[in-house]
């Protein structure tokens, strides 16, 4: 099968790595592609960060955040991963910044 896929860009907090691994699976099985975090630095991958130095660290996730909004760029909507609601910091940026590029918004909660 050949088809126009959406693509679509979770973001979130990534303590709540079994709802990002949820969700990703049931938009890719309705057609879509999806796009997520490469590692998940509040639910496991704590090796990435155990030896990095504060300067390091701090461009590390600088780096990170960036290239998320580099997934958004390549999206056609993004869905937000907020379980009871909660927005984080980055997150509430990266909504944002959808906006601002005209990306459709959805979300796991309400």
């Amino acid at each position: 099968m050949v088809g126009n896929y959406k693509v679509i860009t979770l973001c979130g907090s990534t303590r709540f790595k079994d709802e990002f691994m949820e969700a990703q699976k049931r938009l890719t099985l309705e057609g879509n592609i999806v796009i997520s975090v490469g590692l998940f630095g509040h639910s496991g991958d704590h090796e990435v960060w155990e030896n990095m130095d504060e300067g390091t660290l701090t461009a590390t996730k600088e780096m990170l955040d960036d290239m998320h909004k580099r997934k958004i760029d390549m999206a056609d909507e993004i869905f937000v991963i907020n379980v009871g609601g909660y927005i984080g910091e980055s997150t509430r940026s990266e909504i944002e910044y959808a906006k601002m590029t005209g990306k459709a918004i959805r979300y796991l909660h309400p």
